[in-house]
């Protein structure tokens, strides 16, 4: 691999990292099809029809367009989202991913519906803005778009854990990130530099044109699989 490819993008190639994609097989399969995997999250959805969604579309077509895209498997637009805090999920009924107050065999139906009652009248810690920081092939990396805004995103995962009754150990250092796509196999390394290049021009494209994403407020929401994220209560 190119000694100029940035080594966050390491992991997605098959001469560094030559292990089979976490999800696969769970989460999605060789041929690029959602499976059922249950449960239940707190997301910030794009602003459908905003200026930004447009710069996000664009690189993600022209993600889509790599001749090695069918390497991975992409998510519908309507699912584009920015994950404040993960719920719990089907495949991972252990602590500390599930409240301790909680049978490890309660149904995501009923821990969904604990949820909704447990958040009645929570206060968030107020609106926040983002900006992309990096493009991976799975997605966007992203970050409050100023110091006060990664303060309000860090009280509002503060304020969370105590509904939900858990704090992950990435809870202090968790990435936010919008997935565009989870990874089929992994990229040939002498596909690296163009990978970069298109990641490099993208970024730059944001810089200029989508400095802040625009998003909306932080909702509970329920999934069957990573195609749709419903809207169960808007928070804050």
């Amino acid at each position: 691999m190119p000694d100029t490819v940035r080594p966050s993008l390491a992991g997605f190639f098959a001469g560094s990292n030559p292990m089979p994609p976490t999800h696969l097989g769970t989460r999605y399969d060789t041929s690029g099809n959602f499976l059922i995997e249950p449960g239940n999250t707190v997301v910030s959805h794009l602003v459908s029809g905003s200026p930004s969604e447009a710069v996000v579309l664009a690189v993600r077509d022209r993600m889509m367009a790599m001749p090695d895209a069918d390497r991975l498997a992409f998510t519908p637009v309507s699912s584009l989202h920015m994950t404040l805090f993960q719920g719990i999920i089907e495949y991972r009924r252990r602590l500390p991913f599930w409240p301790r107050d909680v049978p490890l065999d309660t149904g995501i139906d009923a821990m969904t519906r604990l949820y909704l009652e447990r958040l009645r009248g929570f206060e968030g810690a107020g609106p926040f803005n983002i900006k992309v920081v990096e493009i991976v092939p799975t997605g966007l990396t992203v970050a409050g778009a100023t110091d006060e805004d990664v303060r309000i995103m860090r009280a509002w995962r503060d304020a969370l854990v105590v509904p939900f009754g858990y704090r992950h150990p990435d809870h202090d250092g968790y990435v936010f990130h919008v997935t565009f796509a989870y990874q089929i196999q992994r990229l040939a390394d002498d596909r690296a530099a163009a990978w970069q290049a298109l990641f490099d021009e993208s970024l730059a494209l944001f810089g200029r044109e989508a400095p802040v994403i625009e998003i909306k407020p932080p909702a509970f929401c329920a999934f069957r699989d990573m195609k749709h994220f419903e809207e169960l209560l808007v928070l804050g």
